[in-house]
């Protein structure tokens, strides 16, 4: 016997089982009454947005929740999404466990990895000991997108971090109608299309209700955790188009109005102090009426699918919600309703019906919006709403995500549990940050965090439970100061008051101007007290700088599209050829070959019978930009989609039967360094290659500069949502052998322009 396995064994072991004594280990029982939880966790929700925050939006189930439940008002996050998912599952600050900043780079810093510490063990990962299964669906984004390919290494996906089930997406975010989906650690296809009503939303909950249902009939006696991350209600604001269309009547008086009528409502219900001021509008930002009638049909319209995304994910919650009910097991489940961060500013000033153009320097004219008016929120869009609207969403607070004013971090947060939680639709308004939640949730259950996991000395935990509070309306607010950090924006809270500075970036740190509020009587931001109180907000300063060293915030680095563009270079190194085979899997866009700005060339190995074949042989992206290189009525065809516009080039000679070399070779004319601010970056050359030789060539000023798509690349296929105009996903019916991928090393990327398009994709 091995001596490892006889050291744990319990009984008697003799020559013969007459002699022997069996032994079993102790089944896990876990903690007296734990409670089930369920987590549901909505992306770029701004404060005001639930119902039961001052909204019009219709989300009748959470508001219900809310009614059987708590409301927190002073619920705060970290700006960002990597970040406080970071936080949420460690019950750590988001730099201390190597997440300072997006999951998407690693700037070679300890608080910027990118990857939570192994030394920093996540909620799944401390129920385990205890008896909970754990189960997640939805978005994940604290693994580094450059791991997130069929090599993995798949330790810091959630099946590696202590979730016994997954079903969502890695990367911040997917089209709704064609997801970039991961089962447990394997890339698969969606169950559906956007042509038999399939959304996301919807798949999730199913998915949730499976892994729910599964566990009751299975292990009814063990608790567990279902994490649900939603996609709504981040860009591609998508859902069905009745949904939406729906809402233009509600929000055709603007957003001005709309701010006024939601912090009334706030203030009816108690969420904000009577006495709250409604902030100047944000930087930037014009009245309603200063708009042109166009304009505002359009607004109105992105801001309906913001609407209807939500609306839409809220009757998907009742059904998982209803599922409770039905199994008998809602009573003891601990429901929690919360965003991640403020409503997002990544629609700029006039938003978007398809980022993708703007972002590659295809402008998107308001003509061109109002065109494309009925695309909004359907399947070949990827909008996002403007500056005003994200305001209003996050009523009556200053800024958005991203930043470490109200409007970035501080989010509507509601608790259910009626066997425990005997208030019925109260308010609770303590301070509490995303980093308490852990905590608070281990001494709801009645269990500590562990020192060690798989072996491993763990941190100390940094949040503050808050489970006083859920009884004890009076219960104090956290006793200890909690720092805040983005993008070189710089906050402090302490005991009710808080120091933040906003941080243009590129500009020195040291000319940021610091404000100073009392939020106990000031819950807008709007009286700075700087000037008034100078030793105090010296005293916080210096107290940020204290807890930024303790926490791995520093260095300060504002220089976020220097970041995405050297970790893409570190990760790919020199490397330049790609080979990829006929089966293979889905490649994600940060391990695809990343071809922008650049001379390159493509090369498919194929065998056609005498019947001929078609098909995708390459398609990097889907319907709202990316590029594909495919076979069809015999000829070899290359489509260059920027943002829905469509640059096509076909062979002028149909492909023979045989074995052939099917290519693409581009080749960069004309380049300006950099690119003047809005403009195309120059001429380049797509010629098609049949063995070799040219077979048909265009030039066009069109290509990609800054991104070519969110969704990642295909080999013998496409996607359900197609980069060109075939019917998905329009598979190769030959013999695909292989196809290589040459970059050659002439890219010169505008920096600003990637991290402006890298960002909005956050």
């Amino acid at each position: 016997m091995a001596a490892g396995i006889g050291s744990l064994f319990g009984g008697k072991i003799d020559k013969t089982v007459a002699g022997s004594t069996p032994w079993w280990p102790a089944a896990i029982k876990p903690p007296e009454g734990a409670p089930n939880i369920l987590v549901v966790l909505f992306d770029d929700v701004g404060f005001s947005d639930f119902g039961c925050y001052g909204s019009q939006i219709r989300t009748p189930t959470i508001d219900k929740l809310a009614a059987e439940g708590l409301r927190y008002s002073g619920f705060h996050t970290t700006a960002m999404c990597s970040t406080t998912r970071a936080a949420l599952l460690t019950g750590r600050n988001h730099h201390s466990v190597g997440v300072g900043c997006l999951a998407n780079f690693d700037s070679g810093y300890p608080g910027y990895r990118g990857k939570i510490a192994r030394e920093a063990g996540t909620l799944s990962e401390m129920l385990r000991p205890h008896g909970y299964r754990n189960y997640m669906v939805g978005k994940w984004h604290v693994t580094p997108l450059t791991e997130s390919g069929a090599t993995g290494p798949f330790d810091g996906w959630p099946l590696g971090r202590g979730f016994d089930r997954f079903y969502g997406f890695l990367d911040a975010e997917t089209d709704q109608f064609a997801p970039e989906l991961v089962s447990d650690n394997t890339h698969i296809d969606p169950p559906g299309t956007f042509a038999d009503g399939y959304h996301l939303t919807s798949d999730l909950v199913d998915q949730a209700i499976r892994f729910i249902a599964d566990h009751t009939a299975d292990r009814p006696d063990l608790p567990w955790l279902t994490w649900v991350a939603l996609g709504a209600c981040h860009a591609p604001h998508q859902a069905p188009a009745e949904l939406i269309k729906g809402y233009d009547a509600m929000f055709a008086h603007g957003w001005d109005v709309e701010r006024e009528q939601r912090m009334a409502r706030q203030k009816a219900m108690g969420i904000v102090p009577p006495e709250t001021t409604m902030p100047a509008r944000n930087d930037g930002v014009k009245t309603w009426e200063a708009h042109s009638e166009d304009e505002r049909r359009v607004f109105t319209r992105l801001q309906s699918a913001f609407a209807g995304m939500l609306d839409h994910a809220d009757q998907h919650l009742a059904r998982l919600v209803g599922f409770l009910d039905t199994a008998g097991i809602r009573d003891n489940t601990l429901v929690l309703v919360l965003s991640d961060n403020g409503a997002s500013q990544e629609g700029g000033p006039l938003g978007f019906v398809n980022a993708m153009g703007p972002y590659n320097f295809r402008p998107e004219p308001v003509a061109e919006k109002l065109r494309r008016i009925d695309d909004i929120g359907g399947p070949d869009s990827h909008s996002n709403f403007p500056h005003g609207w994200a305001m209003a969403s996050n009523t009556p607070l200053r800024r958005y995500k991203q930043n470490t004013h109200g409007g970035g971090i501080r989010d509507p947060l509601v608790m259910s549990w009626p066997k425990q939680i005997k208030a019925k639709g109260e308010l609770r308004h303590q301070f509490v940050h995303a980093c308490d939640l852990t905590p608070t949730l281990l001494d709801l259950i009645g269990i500590s965090a562990p020192k060690e996991i798989g072996g491993l000395a763990q941190m100390p935990i940094e949040g503050e439970s808050f489970a006083r509070s859920v009884a004890d309306p009076a219960a104090p607010s956290k006793s200890s100061p909690q720092y805040f950090e983005m993008f070189g924006h710089r906050g402090l809270w302490q005991d009710g008051w808080k120091a933040v500075s906003f941080h243009p970036s590129g500009t020195p740190f040291e000319n940021d101007k610091w404000e100073l509020f009392h939020l106990a009587q000031d819950f807008s931001e709007t009286d700075d007290l700087a000037e008034k109180e100078p030793e105090r907000l010296a005293a916080m300063i210096k107290l940020w700088w204290s807890e930024a060293e303790k926490h791995n915030v520093l260095p300060l680095d504002d220089r976020f599209a220097a970041r995405f563009a050297e970790n893409a270079a570190r990760f790919q190194g020199a490397r330049s050829n790609f080979t990829f085979h006929a089966g293979m899997g889905h490649v994600p866009t940060d391990v695809a070959p990343d071809v922008r700005s650049r001379s390159y060339t493509i090369e498919a190995h194929v065998e056609i019978d005498a019947a001929g074949a078609e098909g995708v042989l390459i398609a990097h992206g889907d319907a709202t930009t990316g590029y594909s290189l495919y076979i069809k009525d015999g000829h070899l065809v290359h489509d260059l989609n920027i943002g829905g516009g469509h640059e096509i080039v076909t062979s002028d000679r149909k492909v023979p039967a045989g074995a052939h070399r099917l290519g693409l070779h581009v080749e960069r004319l004309v380049r300006k360094e950099p690119p003047a601010k809005g403009a195309r970056t120059g001429v380049s050359e797509y010629k098609l290659l049949i063995d070799g030789e040219p077979a048909g060539s265009m030039q066009t000023q069109f290509g990609f500069n800054n991104f070519i798509s969110w969704s990642g690349l295909d080999i013998g296929r496409g996607r359900s949502s197609p980069v060109s105009h075939y019917n998905a996903p329009f598979e190769f019916t030959g013999r695909l052998l292989r196809v290589t991928v040459t970059m050659h090393n002439d890219q010169k990327l505008d920096g600003d322009g990637v991290g402006a398009a890298e960002m909005a994709r956050q």
